[in-house]
Parts: structure tokens; C-alpha cells; sequence
């Protein structure tokens, strides 16, 4: 307990005076592997702790592009029914790089968000962060055989201009969220690999959904099989 509460004031204490969320990895691992049944009562009384924890989430770039393990932890909850509770919805958003979303909850917020200098001041970059999230989410939505995209198709969903999204596909290749080749010629990337995150229930019912399509594939296949090849099926 003693350990997660020093983190908790690393974590919190030098929101303007140094990069923050060196810990954060750390910070998590404890979180999840920590037996907190006891001391539940004093995270409720302290939810201001998870609102500090949130914001090396939004804001730190080289780890947080995976919003899933700290959703999935009844802890965020604690921000439900409090001032902040819109950012519960902000995570939710990132999380699933819903776009839209995030832009409905900005204007609706907007006054509590421009009390944040961080957020302010890291606007453009939060920006941008979500509209990788938002091209992850469009290529994990595809089946592994449909991974050539159209960049048109990707600035429709990002609101972004084609040369945008060029620069927003080399930002994901050079932090090795995704692996692919951009075609310019074609207007298209084809994506092999996307880095892996935790999945939410949306994204798990989606996955299920793939995978019953692709069941439904084979079993055609083998019906197909079954009646041009009667004779090697019956040996």
C-alpha cells in the first residue's frame, strides 16, 4: 500500500515542473497486481488521485497509446458523479478513437477543459493523438485481407486533408504503432501489422463478429468442396 501511494505523489506532484509519467508504467503494473479490496475506501475518499493519474494518459506520448488496461480497472469509476466526470468519456474516447465523440465532448466541456493549462496548452497534440487512435481503430475494423486503405477513406473519418494523413501515417510508422507501406501513386497504404491493445466490450463484439463471418467462410468452403469433390470427401 505504502508503494502505491508513493507513486500516486510521484505521479501527482510535479504536474508543472517535469515530465511526470516516467512512473506511469510502473504505476500500472502495481495497480493491477496490488490486492486494493482493503483499501478501497481510501481511493473513493481520494478520486482527486485518479484525475492526476488520467492526465499522464492524455498527455505522454511514448506508452499511452493504449487507454484499454486503465478503463478495464474499476478504479476510473471514482470518476463518475464527480466535476470531472467528463473525463471518463474523454478516456472512453481515446480509448476508441472516436473522433466525433471527442469533438462533442470538447464543446460541451469547453469551459472545464480551458480551466486545464495542460490540456490547453497540448491541444494540437492531443489532437493528433487521437486521430492515430482513430486510424488504429479503422484498420483493426477491417478483415487482415482488406489492409490496403484508400488515404481518402482515412481523411473522411479523421477530418483530415490527404497530405495530413501522409504525415499522420508516418508519425504511426516512426513510433512503431503500426507497419506498412504508403503507396502515393495509388493514393493508398497497405498496413501489415497494428500494434496490439486492450480491446473493449464494443471492440471484443466486433471481433466475435469477424470471426463468425470467417467461420461461415470456411464452412462454405468446405460445402463447395463437399460437392465437386464427392470422391475424395468419401475416401
Amino acid at each position: 500500500m505504502l508503494i502505491l501511494l508513493f507513486m500516486l505523489v510521484t505521479i501527482g506532484y510535479p504536474l508543472n515542473i517535469i515530465n511526470h509519467v516516467k512512473s506511469l508504467p510502473s504505476f500500472i503494473r502495481v495497480l493491477f497486481f496490488t490486492w486494493l479490496t482493503s483499501q478501497w475506501n481510501l481511493f473513493q475518499m481520494h478520486s482527486s488521485w485518479i484525475w492526476l493519474l488520467t492526465f499522464p494518459f492524455l498527455l505522454y506520448w511514448g506508452i499511452t497509446y493504449n487507454f484499454g488496461e486503465l478503463l478495464a480497472h474499476p478504479i476510473i469509476n471514482s470518476l463518475l458523479g464527480t466535476k470531472v466526470e467528463w473525463l471518463y468519456y474523454i478516456l472512453q474516447a481515446f480509448n476508441t478513437g472516436n473522433l466525433v465523440r471527442y469533438q462533442e465532448l470538447c464543446c460541451v466541456h469547453n469551459a472545464a477543459l480551458s480551466a486545464q493549462p495542460a490540456l490547453v496548452e497540448n491541444q494540437k497534440k492531443l489532437l493528433e493523438k487521437i486521430n492515430i487512435l482513430c486510424l488504429m481503430e479503422i484498420i483493426f475494423s477491417r478483415p487482415s485481407e482488406d489492409r490496403t486503405i484508400p488515404l481518402i477513406v482515412i481523411a473522411e473519418q479523421t477530418k483530415l486533408s490527404v497530405e495530413d494523413v501522409e504525415y499522420l501515417l508516418m508519425k504511426s510508422l516512426s513510433v512503431h504503432l503500426i507497419e506498412g507501406v504508403i503507396d502515393q501513386v495509388e493514393g493508398t497504404v497497405h498496413v501489415s501489422w497494428v500494434q496490439p491493445r486492450v480491446l473493449g466490450i464494443p471492440q471484443i463484439k466486433s471481433l466475435r463478429d469477424r470471426l463468425d463471418n470467417w467461420l461461415g467462410k470456411v464452412h462454405s468452403a468446405l460445402l463447395s468442396v463437399e460437392t465437386e469433390t464427392p470422391e475424395f470427401v468419401a475416401s
